[in-house]
């Protein structure tokens, strides 16, 4: 099962790496990668390829196809941040891996995607803590093609620049995570994933949509700021929206209230459901009953 600790879980978590730059960018390095590294990506990425059709949202096959990707090489951000320029103005920018709260978010804000420019080793397909370029590449990268999903996540940068001055970083990751990361969104022909979580990993792509375990809940802000998720494992739910366009209105929001009535309620666990929730399908939580047992 592909697990891999997501930009977002690295609150509270010391950087791994010493960064070469202030910004904490380096280059990519793609002569370097060797053909083994080349051959992972290719496994990983064929393997992907042939699963998400019918599974991933209209939006991200139709970034894939536009972006300069293939599964015979890793790709190289430069050529990747020529289209990604032209069509959003975002660019990609390599890092070591994790980076601090106020680096990522600034990049964030100023359209520049952190993406790690190592991969994963061959025995590690379906664990990876860390972030890798295929998770960041892969995951995230053809989601930026997207007009809404590119201002959705400036808008995210420069919201999480203002919580973490707030002090209420927690509340806002929870949103990161439930959208950018494991989110799924209603298509015409059913339920679709968007979030870079699920779509980069094999197992969670079948999970979050065909296993009978998970609930799988209309998105509410408040709501969705008070649960907290599941960095181990599958999540216990997966957050519903109607339409890539809703996530937009979030960018409009003034969330200062809204972190305020948050803190004074109570936390929810993974796998709550409530009384007022929009319920598309209540999960029979076994595949994490079992886990526990």
């Amino acid at each position: 099962m592909q697990r891999q600790l997501n930009e977002v879980v690295k609150h509270g978590l010391a950087a791994a790496h010493t960064p070469e730059r202030a910004d904490w960018t380096t280059d990519q390095g793609w002569d370097r990668y060797t053909a083994e590294e080349h051959a992972i990506w290719k496994t990983l990425y064929t393997r992907q390829s042939k699963l998400l059709p019918g599974r991933a949202c209209d939006e991200f096959v139709q970034g894939m196809q536009a972006l300069p990707l293939g599964a015979e090489s890793i790709p190289d951000f430069r050529r990747l941040s020529d289209v990604l320029s032209k069509r959003t103005g975002w660019q990609v920018v390599a890092v070591p891996g994790l980076v601090p709260d106020e680096v990522f978010f600034d990049h964030l804000a100023n359209r520049r995607f952190p993406a790690g420019q190592f991969i994963r080793r061959a025995d590690q397909l379906d664990y990876l803590e860390e972030p890798d370029v295929f998770h960041d590449v892969f995951g995230h990268v053809p989601m930026l093609m997207h007009p809404v999903i590119a201002d959705y996540i400036q808008a995210y940068g420069v919201g999480g620049l203002r919580a973490q001055r707030l002090g209420v970083l927690t509340s806002l990751a929870r949103v990161y995570w439930y959208t950018v990361e494991f989110g799924l969104v209603e298509q015409k022909r059913g339920l679709r994933i968007y979030g870079s979580g699920i779509v980069s990993s094999y197992s969670e792509s079948l999970f979050a949509l065909e296993n009978r375990s998970p609930n799988r809940i209309r998105f509410n802000l408040e709501r969705v700021m008070r649960t907290q998720y599941r960095i181990d494992d599958f999540q216990e739910t997966y957050f519903v929206i109607r339409n890539l366009d809703e996530l937009l209105e979030l960018a409009h929001v003034d969330f200062a209230p809204i972190y305020e009535r948050v803190a004074r309620l109570t936390e929810l666990e993974p796998g709550d459901v409530l009384s007022d929730d929009t319920v598309l399908t209540r999960g029979d939580r076994s595949y994490h009953a079992a886990r526990r047992s």
